[in-house]
């Protein structure tokens, strides 16, 4: 039985995705309010060995030696996968005996300007950092970061980030209606986003239920609205159900 490897998967953005979980249930430096995965039960941003390295790549051998169709071998589970602090070891156990297939990272970006975990990532081939602020108040409201939790500081790691990364990078957007779509909040997201220079902005919105059982979808309206903004300083696209 499978304990670190899960899938595949259909994702609306990835394709057929084989999922890598590195971080137990809930582990987390932020308790966002749209989790699918529900509330984090342990909110820390200490850097670890969460799970046993090995025995996530015996597990990635005994699926992946059969060479099955996969779009993407990703990142992603029940918690931040950036604080597992053997997770470039995964990487380029990946990339070195299976190297057919694209790795992907999911990530709330929080770690993405530790210059040690930029050197672990060096060789994935897309990351996908979120950003669902556009200022402090945002950002405690959505997001619910550890403390001492910065805003400007997770822009200029996603700022650094990007500048030295050799892998594609999508941003992520999650529109929460009511918190971070005002023309206001639209208009700083544009600036940051013009500054972290991803490759492209992905817009997404509740798909199934998160934490908060409040959260309503966002309108279609709303959603052209950032597209007609941020399509000004990088390249957009709405993530939508099939």
């Amino acid at each position: 039985m499978s304990c670190y490897v899960f899938g595949p998967l259909q994702s609306r953005r990835l394709g057929v995705s084989l999922g890598v979980g590195l971080i137990p249930r809930k582990t987390c430096n932020l308790d966002c309010i749209y989790c699918e995965a529900g509330a984090t039960t342990d909110a820390t941003c200490e850097r670890k060995e969460y799970v046993p390295t090995d025995k996530v790549l015996a597990e990635l051998d005994a699926v992946l030696k059969d060479s099955p169709a996969l779009d993407s071998i990703t990142f992603s589970g029940l918690g931040e996968p950036t604080l597992h602090s053997r997770i470039g070891e995964v990487v380029d156990f990946l990339k070195t005996h299976y190297p057919q297939y694209r790795v992907t990272l999911l990530t709330n970006g929080l770690l993405l300007g530790d210059k040690k975990l930029q050197e672990e990532l060096r060789h994935i081939d897309l990351v996908i950092p979120s950003l669902d602020a556009s200022c402090q108040e945002e950002l405690d409201a959505i997001n619910r970061p550890c403390p001492a939790v910065r805003f400007e500081d997770t822009i200029e790691a996603l700022v650094d980030f990007k500048q030295q990364a050799k892998c594609r990078v999508a941003l992520e957007l999650f529109i929460v209606p009511g918190i971070n779509d005002s023309d206001d909040a639209i208009a700083r997201f544009a600036r940051h986003i013009k500054r972290i220079a991803p490759d492209v902005v992905q817009l997404n919105t509740l798909d199934r239920p998160g934490v908060d059982p409040k959260l309503q979808v966002a309108p279609e309206s709303t959603i052209q609205r950032f597209l007609d903004c941020i399509g000004k300083v990088a390249p957009v696209e709405a993530v939508r159900k099939k």
